[in-house]
C-alpha cells in the first residue's frame, strides 16, 4: 500500500555552551546584583539626606484667622515644630492634639509649598451658658466644652435646672434637654422676639417645664412642655400689647393645659387679677388674658435670684 513521504521526526540536542560562557553569566549577574543593591543604597541614603536635609524642613506653620483660640496655644499644644522634616510630620497626630483645645470643633493639618504647614481650625460657637456649680459654655451641638471665664465676654442665656452630678451621671438625658433649649433659642428669633425681649435665663424642671426669664428685671414666661411654636407667636402679642400700653408683667403664663389657647398675665407687685392688656384678649382671636394666680412658684426679683425651690432635672 502507497504511502506518503515519511515523516521523520530528528531529534537536535542543544550545543553545549562554551566552558567559559557560563562563568561569564555568572559574573554579570552578580554584578548585576551589586549594582542594584547598590542602587537601593543610594536612593535610601539620598531620602534619608532629603528629609533630614534643611530643604525640607518646616519652615512654617499657619493657623489662619482665629477668634477664640491663638496659634500660640495650638502651637503648644502640636507635637510637630517648625524644623521638624516636612516629609515626616505626623499631621494625624497633630490634627488629634489640636483637637484637645477646649475652642476647636474640627481642625484640618496639610502640607504646602514652600516646605510649611497650613492649619484650618473651625471654632466652637458658643450659644449659651449653663449652670453646673460654675457658669461653663455650651455650643450649637449642645456640648458642654469649657468652663466660662472672664475674658471670654460672652453676654448669653443661661441654663438651669440641674447640677453636674446630673450632667455626668444622666448625660444621655441631659443633652436631649439642652437641645430642646437651643432649639427654643433659634424659634425665638424667627418669632421676632429678640427686639421685644432678650432672654437672660432659661429654668429647666421636670414637673412643670420649662421657664424662661426676661432681661434684667426678670419676668418669667412659663412654657411648660410642648407647642412652643404657638406659644411662642402668643408671647409677641402679648408682649407687644404690653409695650403698647407701657405695661410690665412679672409672669407670663403660657402653661394652661385646660385652656392652651389663653395667657394669663401677672404685673409687678400685684397679686390679684392682672390689667388686661389691650382689653379682654391681647393681640388677636385666641390669646386671650386671663387672672394670674396670685403666687408663681419660682418667681424671681431678678437673674439668679429665685425665691422658692431649686427643682432638679430628674427624679433622683
Amino acid at each position: 500500500m502507497a504511502r506518503g513521504p515519511n515523516r521523520r521526526r530528528v531529534d537536535r540536542e542543544a550545543p553545549a555552551p562554551p566552558p567559559g560562557a557560563l562563568r561569564q553569566g555568572l559574573k554579570l549577574a552578580l554584578l548585576w546584583s551589586v549594582a542594584g543593591a547598590a542602587a537601593v543604597a543610594g536612593l535610601a541614603a539620598g531620602w534619608r539626606h532629603l528629609q533630614d536635609g534643611d530643604a525640607l524642613r518646616i519652615r512654617a506653620i499657619r493657623t489662619g484667622p482665629l477668634a477664640r483660640a491663638s496659634a500660640a496655644e495650638l502651637l503648644a499644644l502640636s507635637p510637630v515644630r517648625v524644623g521638624d522634616g516636612w516629609l515626616s510630620a505626623d499631621v494625624e497626630a497633630m490634627e488629634q492634639a489640636l483637637s484637645r483645645h477646649p475652642w476647636v470643633r474640627e481642625v484640618r493639618v496639610r502640607r504646602a509649598w514652600p516646605p510649611s504647614l497650613e492649619v484650618k481650625v473651625t471654632e466652637r460657637e458658643p450659644r449659651a451658658l449653663v449652670d453646673l456649680g460654675g457658669l461653663y459654655l455650651v455650643d450649637g451641638d449642645a456640648q458642654v466644652f469649657k468652663r466660662a471665664a472672664a475674658g471670654d465676654g460672652l453676654d448669653l442665656p443661661v441654663i438651669t435646672g440641674f447640677g453636674r452630678d446630673d450632667y455626668v451621671q444622666r448625660r444621655g438625658e441631659v443633652e436631649p434637654r439642652l437641645r430642646g433649649v437651643l432649639a427654643l433659642l433659634d424659634a425665638w428669633a424667627r418669632e421676632g422676639l429678640g427686639p421685644l425681649a432678650t432672654v437672660s435665663e432659661i429654668h429647666l424642671d421636670a414637673e412643670e417645664g420649662l421657664a424662661v426669664y426676661l432681661g434684667d428685671d426678670g419676668a418669667q414666661v412659663r412654657f411648660g412642655e410642648g407647642e412652643i411654636p404657638q406659644k411662642l407667636s402668643r408671647l409677641r402679642r402679648v408682649l407687644e400689647a404690653l409695650r403698647a400700653e407701657g405695661r410690665r408683667a412679672e409672669v407670663i403664663h403660657l402653661d394652661d393645659r385646660s385652656h392652651p389657647d389663653r395667657v394669663a398675665v401677672r404685673p409687678p407687685g400685684r397679686g390679684g387679677p392682672p390689667g388686661a392688656a389691650g382689653g379682654g384678649a391681647v393681640g388677636g382671636e385666641g390669646a386671650g388674658v386671663r387672672p394670674a394666680p396670685s403666687k408663681a412658684e419660682g418667681a424671681r426679683a431678678g437673674p439668679g435670684k429665685r425665691r422658692g425651690r431649686e427643682a432638679p432635672l430628674a427624679r433622683r
